[in-house]
């Protein structure tokens, strides 16, 4: 599964999508929450994209182990869950999350139930979470596709930016309710990102002993020669002498 815009200015990027049920694992119904969310992949991302999904059983060391192959071997910069959040006993998923991550970020869930309880009150049961595994960022989802909808687009915008905190690759949205917010300083394609590159580049040159004034005095040559020569200046036309009537 794969999408994007090979004319984006966002990098490649890897998804991992992880379902998690008894049922659907088993093949006791088809799993409708992944293919939820590649949907939504497929509709919201600009960048170049493919996903890995798996669908594992309500078992912690099964669920932990699916988010350790995608982040560690798969090179995931995002990994979405689906399912196993509320409070039944084998509702198992933040466990299963923080038991691989090294920081946890709580304003994602959060945010998620205050999302959930604009549609249903029952969203306060959520347990959703999310946690950083290395440069991955780690985010369970509701388990149903409606839900899953109701809940990514909102929480969707600060994703990206906190993927290029982690340093992983800059994910471009298209334009919609999901779209990514950046400060002005980390965007890309304007004048302001253009100097801040520029200015890492001299720093790096400096630090390295290179010599860029070479490459400037062309960039100036080649700007100076795509401008038009100015045209000589036109000279006065000769007094005409009338003769005396």
């Amino acid at each position: 599964m794969s999408g994007g815009n090979v004319e984006s200015i966002g990098d490649a990027c890897v998804f991992g999508i992880v379902t998690v049920s008894d049922r659907a694992s088993a093949g006791v119904y088809a799993d409708e929450s992944g293919p939820a969310i590649v949907g939504f992949l497929g509709e919201a991302i600009d960048s170049e994209w493919r996903a890995v999904t798996r669908c594992v059983p309500d078992e912690v060391e099964q669920i932990a182990a699916a988010l350790r192959e995608l982040a560690d071997a798969e090179g995931c910069c995002l990994i979405v869950t689906t399912g196993g959040t509320g409070p039944a006993p084998r509702d198992l998923t933040p466990e299963a999350t923080l038991s691989v991550c090294s920081r946890e970020m709580p304003g994602f869930g959060e945010r998620m139930r205050t999302i959930g309880v604009a549609h249903v009150p029952t969203a306060i049961l959520s347990r959703q979470t999310a946690g950083i595994r290395g440069s991955t960022l780690i985010v369970n989802l509701p388990g149903s596709p409606r839900s899953i909808r109701e809940t990514i687009d909102e929480l969707f915008p600060a994703i990206p930016y906190c993927v290029d905190l982690l340093g992983g690759p800059y994910i471009e949205t298209t334009a919609g309710a999901w779209a990514g917010w950046r400060p002005k300083k980390a965007r890309r394609g304007g004048a302001e990102h253009a100097e801040i590159v520029k200015k890492k580049f001299d720093e790096a040159a400096a630090e390295l002993g290179v010599d860029t004034s070479p490459h400037k005095a062309g960039a100036e040559a080649a700007a100076g020669a795509a401008e038009p020569a100015a045209e000589p200046a036109a000279e006065p036309a000769a007094a005409v002498v009338q003769p005396n009537a």
